[in-house]
């Protein structure tokens, strides 16, 4: 099975370790991964900020690099949101492209969906971690546009020795939403600021969650407000691997 990982702009310019993390867990569950050299954008900044040409011409050089793989899968449920859900509208006016693009989007997924779902949870294997208590965040992308909720918990579960100390509305928006934590800055900064507390009112040791846009965010307010608590990618919690580590 080839599996063409992509990285996604942030993990690649801010926290390699998550790519890194996500390749040990596929090859782990017998997985061929093939990160495209070439790789960039998605084109989701420009879709959400209302740049159709930039979007489409960012959207076919994805199509074009991984089109050519079993499967494609991302540490990212906006990013994997963007490219399954998506795409079809972006080439609604190009019948061959909207076509290509459909046909990528069924063997498309968020890293933990396809880890549960297509391979099976019982094929990955699955580090020990120091970490007794941690809270999940479900990111709004990929709980809403991809359905990503009970996967992570499913291999979080699969640990042995880690509590999953449910936050309340664990499904609660942190405020980033790219562009909007730009556009309404006082009004991200409020909503972080709320699940920040509830973060911190849970005693975990780390909040785990699945996209770095909202890892960024809630680490950045969580520090601000002088609170170490660890935040991780699920991906890193599962493999062990520290953050920044390669």
């Amino acid at each position: 099975m080839r599996v063409g990982l992509f990285v996604t702009c942030l993990v690649d310019s801010m926290r390699p370790s998550i790519g890194f993390s996500t390749i040990e867990l596929l090859e782990s569950a017998g997985c061929e991964v093939v990160v495209p050299q070439a790789q960039t954008c998605c084109g989701q900044p420009a879709w959400n900020s209302g740049d159709l040409d930039s979007t489409h011409k960012l959207a076919q050089k994805w199509l074009t690099e991984f089109e050519q793989f079993d499967y494609v899968v991302a540490p990212s449920g906006s990013c994997a949101g963007m490219t399954k859900t998506h795409y079809t509208e972006v080439f609604k006016n190009d019948p061959d492209l909207k076509m290509r693009a459909a046909r990528l989007a069924a063997r498309t997924y968020e890293l933990t969906d396809f880890l549960v779902n297509v391979l099976g949870v019982d094929k990955v294997k699955l580090d020990v971690s120091e970490l007794k208590q941690i809270t999940y965040h479900d990111s709004c992308s990929g709980l809403r546009e991809l359905g990503v909720q009970k996967q992570p918990r499913t291999l979080i579960g699969k640990m042995g020795g880690v509590e999953i100390v449910e936050m309340k509305d664990s499904r609660q928006c942190c405020g980033f939403g790219g562009t909007f934590a730009l556009k309404y800055g006082e009004v991200s900064s409020a909503i972080c600021t709320d699940k920040c507390e509830q973060v911190q009112a849970t005693g975990a040791q780390a909040v785990v969650l699945g996209d770095l846009g909202c890892m960024l965010n809630i680490e950045g307010r969580l520090r601000r407000m002088g609170d170490n608590t660890q935040v991780l990618h699920v991906a890193e919690l599962l493999t062990g691997r520290k953050p920044g580590q390669i």
